[in-house]
């Protein structure tokens, strides 16, 4: 069983132990970066990828469901930013906080920038089944770890809970 993250004509396909590291790595990274009303929302989304939480083998997403803006201007700005987060989680931000080495997190990333890179928004979908509005982004940050989370909703960051 594994998860499936799809981005136009591409898709990057992981088990669930390599979705927990490409997940992992990416919360660090969007932890630290975050600082607008969708970057809250983006990292809600990258927080309910949580296996432990939703399920393993359940979880997922497509670039098509993301709402990337009403605008050109706003969808590039959206576009940077999980750029910029991958960006960071490539070159090994707080990798050192996992407490494991993630063999193949490289590699699951790089196929995710390609995968963003190529991909062009359109639109405002407002998937809120996929994508989280507003009133369900990240609202907390887990304050021993500075990670973002979804408490009080869950027990803690997924280092607290490991």
């Amino acid at each position: 069983m594994g998860n499936v993250f799809g981005g136009g004509e591409q898709s990057l396909c992981l088990s669930n132990g390599g979705t927990e590291v490409f997940i992992d790595v990416l919360m660090l990274a969007v932890s630290e970066l975050a600082d607008d009303e969708w970057d809250f929302r983006f990292a809600g989304l990258l927080a309910l990828q949580d296996q432990n939480v939703m399920g393993r083998g359940c979880v997922g997403f497509d670039l098509r469901d993301i709402a990337w803006g009403t605008t050109s201007r706003r969808r590039a700005r959206s576009k940077a930013f999980v750029l910029r987060t991958t960006a960071l989680a490539l070159n090994r931000h707080r990798w050192s906080d996992l407490g494991y080495e993630p063999p193949y997190a490289q590699q699951y990333l790089h196929q995710f920038q390609d995968m963003v890179e190529g991909y062009v928004p359109t639109g405002d979908t407002e998937r809120t089944d996929v994508f989280p509005g507003v009133e369900n982004c990240v609202p907390a940050s887990c304050v021993r770890h500075r990670i973002l989370s979804a408490l009080p909703h869950w027990e803690g960051c997924f280092l607290c809970v490991r």
